[in-house]
């Protein structure tokens, strides 16, 4: 799975890079310890692309309230097709998350140790979501969530999950401007792709903030 990560890309960059509009109302970078149910940036095909703001964590259209059920922050490769909240975002609502790298945990006992991982090029990293509409009055959010799958043999030793990450030239077929068959790419990424190091425990509070929390640490 994936519960936080960090960005900073310049929305400006982010935009060329996936050659997208840009919308007004985008969150403000960097930010290095981007949490659930704040807001994310993402691309979207919509009459060309599209770089928006949505809510990270998705709400089905049945969700009464923000809190109306489970926080659907990722959404597994196995069952996605399957889900009812997800079935049909992962038919016709796809999207692309933007990060520059992303956080999990392993446990020392009762002490969760934090891991920053990166691409190991250095590169943006391009997470696989879906998003969905929620209405509920007048209130009106746009909702994502990323897909997950079983980690590959060296991140097995981090977390047994991790997100479903995109190269550059498979975005547009994520997106489906390039014919059906999105399923093949929800798979783990290869075994060379990522690099990781330690990073201090400030991050495992939410309000953390700040460059220093990406910060390799010995041990």
């Amino acid at each position: 799975m994936c519960g936080r990560f960090a960005i900073t890309l310049p929305t400006d960059a982010m935009a060329q890079l996936f050659e997208a509009a840009p919308a007004n109302d985008l969150p403000d970078v960097p930010n290095y310890n981007v949490c659930p149910t704040t807001s994310v940036h993402a691309v979207v095909q919509s009459n060309g692309r599209k770089l928006v703001s949505m809510r990270w964590g998705f709400l089905p259209h049945w969700y009464k309230s923000l809190n109306d059920g489970p926080l659907l922050i990722n959404a597994r490769s196995e069952t996605i097709a399957q889900k009812p909240a997800f079935r049909s975002a992962c038919r016709e609502r796809r999207c692309v998350l933007i990060a520059t790298g992303f956080y999990e945990w392993t446990r020392d006992g009762d002490t969760r140790l934090p891991w920053y991982i990166t691409r190991h090029d250095g590169k943006p990293i391009v997470f696989a979501g879906i998003w969905q509409d929620w209405t509920n009055g007048d209130d009106h959010l746009r909702t994502c969530a990323m897909v997950t799958t079983a980690a590959n043999n060296p991140m097995s030793a981090i977390h047994h999950r991790m997100p479903v990450i995109l190269t550059q030239e498979s975005v547009g077929f994520w997106l489906g401007e390039e014919g059906k068959g999105a399923s093949q790419l929800m798979k783990a990424a290869p075994d060379d792709a990522l690099s990781w190091h330690r990073v201090d425990k400030q991050v495992n509070s939410n309000k953390a903030k700040g460059p220093t929390l990406i910060d390799k640490i010995e041990g």
